[in-house]
């Protein structure tokens, strides 16, 4: 057996049986390389010429989901999809927000907080999902708008707007995080303005180029997109340009082009 395998997988390094003392023990640690080379030509000795892996049959009668995601976005219905000036024009608009926002970013991290303002930790899916839709969006509530003349907004309940000086304070890990938790968001409620802002802001911080979790997860915001699109009856309502505008910075500017909408 031992020959066979030489002949697969013959060795890089050939190594000579080694001459070592009666007293040589396996069990301490390697004194010289060559009780360290015959360590492990006896540790490999040892090891199964076959290993076989054991299953819980219990496990595998339990319901298991698996998600299958399409490379593509939805087609826009027709009417629904942007002209390539269009598209165009956002894309040289938001190139120009991000210069913006890259060259102001330490003046505007500098800048107090309220005290109201209290930003979750990178880690708190269910924080930042309150934190920038609100409570009201969170619960699910009917809460009406608290504005007092001298209390202001009540920020806690309508969520916090993407403020510089908050998302200037996020390093990518936590923009990559956040972008993640509200995607996720999109796929279980409905999209609406505090969402759509909070996901522009998001892209305008995402660094280039793009981490692998960063790049799968602007494809998925594109794709959920699309999917909302084409359940939306109305053409000319808001929520459609927004939509649109998303997945146009996801397929042009970021360079997806296999999810960018065709030209009308």
């Amino acid at each position: 057996m031992e020959s066979a395998a030489e002949e697969l997988m013959p060795r890089l390094l050939p190594v000579q049986d080694c001459d070592l003392s009666e007293d040589f023990d396996p069990t301490v640690p390697p004194r010289t390389p060559q009780e360290y080379l015959k360590r492990v030509q006896i540790e490999a000795a040892k090891c199964p010429d076959v290993v076989v892996a054991q299953i819980d049959p219990k496990k595998l009668k339990k319901k298991q989901t698996a998600n299958i995601s399409l490379s593509g976005c939805q087609p826009a219905p027709e009417g629904y999809s942007p002209t390539l000036k269009w598209q165009q024009q956002q894309v040289a608009h938001f190139s120009a927000i991000r210069q913006s926002v890259n060259k102001h970013r330490n003046h505007w991290k500098a800048q107090h907080l309220d005290s109201n303002v209290a930003i979750p930790r990178v880690e708190d899916e269910e924080g930042w999902k309150r934190f920038c839709l609100g409570e009201k969006s969170y619960l699910d509530t009917a809460v009406e708008e608290s504005r007092d003349e001298d209390q202001g907004i009540d920020y806690v309940q309508i969520g916090f707007p993407p403020l510089l000086s908050i998302v200037s304070r996020m390093n990518q890990a936590t923009v990559t995080s956040v972008l993640e938790y509200l995607t996720n968001w999109l796929a279980e409620k409905e999209f609406t303005p505090e969402l759509g802002r909070w996901l522009y802001a998001l892209l305008a911080c995402l660094e280039k180029p793009l981490l692998p979790e960063a790049h799968s997860l602007i494809r998925q915001l594109a794709r959920r997109c699309s999917e909302v699109r084409v359940i939306e009856e109305n053409k000319n309502d808001e929520k459609v340009s927004a939509l649109n505008l998303l997945i146009c910075l996801v397929g042009r500017y970021f360079d997806q082009h296999d999810l960018a909408d065709e030209a009308s």
